[in-house]
């Protein structure tokens, strides 16, 4: 008799944390701009792909406006807050919008501060 095993399922759930927060871009222009300057971040992965471009990180990572302005060669305020919700198709991971840039954290605990959250419980 014959027993056979069923393969694991590379799609199997895992609630570990991943210490991970990222977005996909649009493949354009603005969105290839934006993977420019991300690629010269510490932590940060940029996976250009046919229809769209990832970014990922280790537990956070900041889009700096001013930073995106110079690259794309624009005036200071160019790029924003709409500008990156414009290119950006998803997110994961916290994303805290600040005047002069966006950041994304891994874990909500770490936005703490940015949402004026308090991690005291309650009693």
């Amino acid at each position: 008799m014959t027993t056979s095993k069923t393969a694991e399922s590379p799609f199997a759930s895992n609630s570990t944390a991943s210490n991970m927060c990222g977005f996909t871009l649009m493949n354009n222009q603005v969105g290839e701009i934006i993977a420019e300057v991300m690629r010269t971040k510490d932590d940060v992965t940029v996976t250009p792909l046919p229809s769209m471009i990832r970014v990922d990180a280790h537990r956070r990572m900041d889009v700096v406006y001013a930073e995106i302005d110079e690259a794309a060669g624009e005036e200071d305020g160019w790029f924003d807050q709409a500008e990156f919700e414009e290119s950006m198709s998803t997110h994961y991971g916290r994303m805290i919008h600040l005047d002069d840039r966006t950041i994304m954290f891994a874990n909500p605990e770490d936005a703490a501060d940015y949402l004026d959250f308090d991690l005291k419980p309650v009693r």
